[in-house]
């Protein structure tokens, strides 16, 4: 499991001695680096696998959850990397399948639902959420199709930081 923390605390010359000593004093003040992450919901292997460690995050951080579903709006994007454009039922068994694993995990998570082309509607969501970080999965494309993911576009227009999940 991830633990990740940002500290709000410097470490005073005796606390650093004491920590040095072997000592497990914990800074007085600390706060959750993830208060709030976005997780795009796609149909392809790689959410699945992002979504165990989007899990890990939540539980680790007490975080609050947000599942996006963009409906691609351009056949053209889904064409130039070679995978279908998922339907509109095919994305809501998605978010079922992902809405039943997070409750097998007690977490709840608020559903946004919108349309456009994925990586900036997922950047527009992160940054109208004021989202801490967005994780997805990434496809593995090769070089030839690599500047063409919808992963690689978010990284270049993010509002925050990105995990990606291989």
């Amino acid at each position: 499991m991830l633990s990740l923390r940002i500290v709000n605390k410097l470490p005073s010359p005796g606390d650093l001695g004491e920590k040095l000593a072997g000592g497990d004093r914990e800074p007085l003040v600390t706060q959750t680096m993830f208060k709030k992450i976005l997780f795009p919901i796609h149909h392809s292997r790689e959410a699945q696998t992002a979504l165990k460690v989007v899990v890990d995050i939540v539980e680790a951080h007490h975080s609050e959850l947000v599942l996006l579903v963009v409906a691609d709006t351009t056949v053209i994007d889904a064409a130039v990397v070679g995978e279908e454009t998922p339907s509109t039922e095919n994305l809501s068994a998605v978010l079922a399948a992902v809405q039943a694993k997070l409750a097998e995990h007690s977490i709840t998570a608020e559903v946004l639902q919108r349309e456009g082309k994925p990586a900036f509607t997922i950047c527009d969501v992160a940054d109208e959420i004021n989202a801490d970080l967005i994780a997805m999965g990434s496809r593995g494309l090769d070089d030839e199709h690599a500047n063409e993911s919808v992963t690689n576009r978010v990284i270049g227009l993010s509002p925050c930081p990105i995990l990606v999940v291989p």
